[in-house]
């Protein structure tokens, strides 16, 4: 895209997110500031149109941005701002590590919601907080093995597993000492990739009854892991929604309050957020799901350790103030990251 086409664009996006109307070739070129005739932004803006980034409602000789506009927009043409300092002294204040994490999650969600005046969520975790205190193997007849996981607040999980042959009880003890030498103390995840990690690396080295020890643990924490049943969110702010619908911002608010209720579609996107290294933006379809085809959603990661376990969102329409959403989602993710390693850190 030329420079007059991009500065055009900018020119055309801001206005629509801010009127929530077609812009028409004389809007353009007074808040455009370009010197050219109408005539030539008539020109530009159809060929714009013929790229797919605007198109123009049937009711009206103006022009608004599609789905590929705004992703134009956000990946060239938008200048994020930083967080005013008072405001981000407010999302400290709120995100205090004294504070359970279950309610950390909550006040992320309000705080979100509050600031961007839009829905928001927290994704919370399957007990991922949860830290191995110790592994124990029991001996069972017909190959099988009794695994016993000890963790932190004196929960203790059992999982029977199926092996190869009959271990006796001083095998299974030697295994559980080499075993929570190097697991006593992390998460599930970070243990359960541990194990994995050691036998890829040290599988020249690693005796028979070592690596039986691995594998045995291994299954015990995927059983646990797997087992935990439905992620849970922590939902702020949908009359925001209500509010929107009624001035045109959002269509099919019911599918939209349907896949809340739901949750499946929207942990699909969470998921796909995970791995993501910051801010990851959602525009329209770009979600895979219907239900959200005209939302936009901006995701996050929060992590503890610097190991993501959860996502937080905010989601709203397409024409939203990405400029002031996408440094709200950044530094709240930041910072809720910081209280929950504080919080996991002290209470270890």
């Amino acid at each position: 895209m030329k420079d007059r086409e991009l500065i055009l664009m900018k020119s055309l996006i801001e206005s629509y997110v801010r009127e929530g109307l077609p812009v028409g070739s004389k809007t353009l070129l007074r808040s455009s500031h370009l010197s050219v005739s109408p005539a030539t932004i008539r020109k530009i803006m159809a060929d714009l149109e013929r790229q797919g980034l605007l198109l123009s409602p049937h009711t009206s000789a103006g022009r608004i941005p599609t789905t590929q506009g705004l992703r134009v927009f956000v990946d060239q043409l938008l200048q994020v701002k930083n967080l005013r300092g008072e405001v981000v002294e407010q999302v400290k204040q709120s995100l205090n590590p004294e504070n359970e994490v279950n309610i950390l999650l909550s006040n992320a969600s309000s705080l979100l919601s509050d600031m961007t005046k839009m829905a928001s969520l927290v994704q919370v975790p399957e007990k991922p907080l949860q830290r191995i205190l110790q592994i124990e193997f029991v001996p069972l007849s017909d190959y099988r093995v009794l695994v016993i996981l000890v963790l932190q607040d004196e929960e203790i999980q059992n999982r029977v597993i199926q092996v190869d042959k009959n271990y006796t009880r001083d095998e299974l003890n030697v295994m559980a000492n080499f075993l929570n030498q190097h697991v006593s103390g992390k998460d599930l995840k970070s243990a359960r990739e541990e194990l994995l990690q050691q036998m890829v690396c040290e599988k020249q080295q690693l005796d028979e009854l070592t690596k039986q020890a691995i594998l045995l643990a291994e299954q015990g924490i995927e059983q646990s892991h797997a087992g935990r049943g439905q992620i849970n969110l922590h939902i702020s702010g949908q009359t925001n929604l209500v509010s929107m619908a009624s001035h045109g911002q959002i269509e099919n608010l019911e599918r939209i309050f349907r896949a809340f209720k739901q949750k499946q579609q929207i942990l699909n996107i969470l998921e796909r957020s995970m791995v993501a290294e910051g801010v990851k933006i959602f525009i329209g379809e770009e979600s895979g799901e219907q239900s959200f085809s005209d939302c936009s959603i901006i995701t996050a990661p929060y992590r503890l350790e610097g190991e993501p376990v959860g996502v937080l969102a905010v989601i709203g329409p397409t024409r939203m103030r990405y400029d002031r959403v996408i440094p709200i989602v950044d530094v709240t993710a930041k910072l809720l990251s910081s209280a929950i390693t504080q919080r996991t850190a002290e209470n270890s």
